[in-house]
């Protein structure tokens, strides 16, 4: 995973904090994520048109909702590709236009939405 060269010392504090089982998962799952995408962007494919089939194949531990978006917040402060990812990310989940502000703000939607019909 390429780590923005001045974010190194914060994303290794990053993974030492998240040492547990569960925030460990994350981890694993957010760098494994990262490196699919850095090979097929290297292939010539667009982040944008790979970054959704490329997150179910980096999950082989069945995530959760919030730990995707964990992964979507640690690529987007960390990743050299991070910040086109958010906007991506940010778009895909909006259901009106959150997305939009999310991206003039430059924060991360919460990719856990529930539709509940009675």
């Amino acid at each position: 995973m390429q780590i923005i060269p001045e974010k190194q010392a914060e994303y290794k504090t990053y993974t030492e904090k998240n040492s547990d089982p569960y925030g460990h998962a994350i981890v694993i799952y957010t760098e494994r994520w990262a490196e699919l995408m850095e090979k097929a962007i290297s292939d010539g494919k667009e982040l944008e048109d790979i970054a959704e089939a490329l997150s179910q194949e980096a999950d082989t531990e069945g995530i959760t909702g919030f730990m995707y978006g964990c992964a979507v917040s640690a690529l987007a402060s960390f990743w050299i590709h991070g910040d086109r990812l958010r906007r991506w990310h940010n778009l895909k989940y909006q259901i009106k236009d959150e997305g939009e502000k999310a991206n003039q703000k430059g924060t991360v939607l919460n990719p856990a939405i529930l539709n509940i019909e009675i």
